[in-house]
């Protein structure tokens, strides 16, 4: 197998798992953790700036 396909591999579980764990925190009411956030896209500062209704 090409060593390219085991990074894309790796990469969509990394991703999916910090999706995982950002989903998990958010339901239970804390905070995610910055490295998923960047994982993700998101900017962490403007996560913080989402307020809860």
């Amino acid at each position: 197998m090409d060593r390219g396909l085991f990074f894309v591999i790796s990469d969509f579980f990394n991703t999916f798992g910090s999706a995982a764990a950002t989903a998990r925190a958010v339901e239970a009411g804390r905070k995610p953790r910055r490295s998923d956030l960047k994982k993700l896209g998101i900017d962490p500062t403007a996560f913080d700036r989402i307020g809860r209704f």
